[in-house]
């Protein structure tokens, strides 16, 4: 087993429904198998407060991207699907951010954007999409809730997905931040 830790252990869901984007992330910082933190922040309101972006990964890594995506997007006037290229395209050929380790989940009202440091940047096909190593419990939840109880709110929907994510994943905790527009 590999001392260097995992850069998937947490849980960040974006969901859009009814005309809100709703962006939750657990609090969970872990190192190996040790909990360092419970209540850390990993979702952050961008661009004059149109965006949202969460992270997986390492802190730091997941730092800096944020300040680069946000310097992109000054550059791009909000435009959240040019910034995101921008950045993926920066992020796949630069020396320094090539070895960040982190993968982040950016939406507005009107689409969800994954990007990572291959160079991805993935628009899914569903109004949701999960990162981290509870994303897939928290990305299940969340399409069963979307088609089986659209009555909710898009964070409510968010908020419960995480919770079924943190009953499962040991990486996922259910100290939960939602952020919404």
């Amino acid at each position: 087993m590999s001392d260097k830790p995992s850069r998937q252990a947490t849980t960040v869901i974006a969901v859009i429904h009814k005309g809100t984007v709703a962006m939750a992330g657990d609090g969970q910082v872990t190192f190996n198998n040790t909990i360092l933190k419970t209540r850390a922040r990993k979702v952050r309101r961008l661009y004059h407060d149109s965006i949202l972006a969460g992270f997986s990964g390492a802190t730091a890594d997941a730092i800096t991207l944020f300040e680069r995506f946000e310097a992109k997007l000054e550059e791009h006037g909000g435009n959240l699907a040019r910034a995101a290229v921008e950045l993926a395209k920066d992020w796949r050929t630069d020396r320094y951010l090539r070895r960040l380790e982190a993968l982040l989940l950016t939406a507005n009202r009107e689409h969800i954007l994954l990007l990572s440091g291959t160079g991805d940047v993935i628009e899914p096909d569903d109004p949701v999409a999960a990162v981290g190593s509870g994303g897939p419990f928290a990305l299940a939840a969340a399409r069963a809730l979307i088609r089986h109880a659209p009555h909710l709110t898009a964070e409510e929907i968010a908020r419960t997905s995480l919770e079924i994510a943190a009953s499962i994943c040991l990486y996922t905790n259910a100290e939960i931040a939602v952020d919404t527009l």
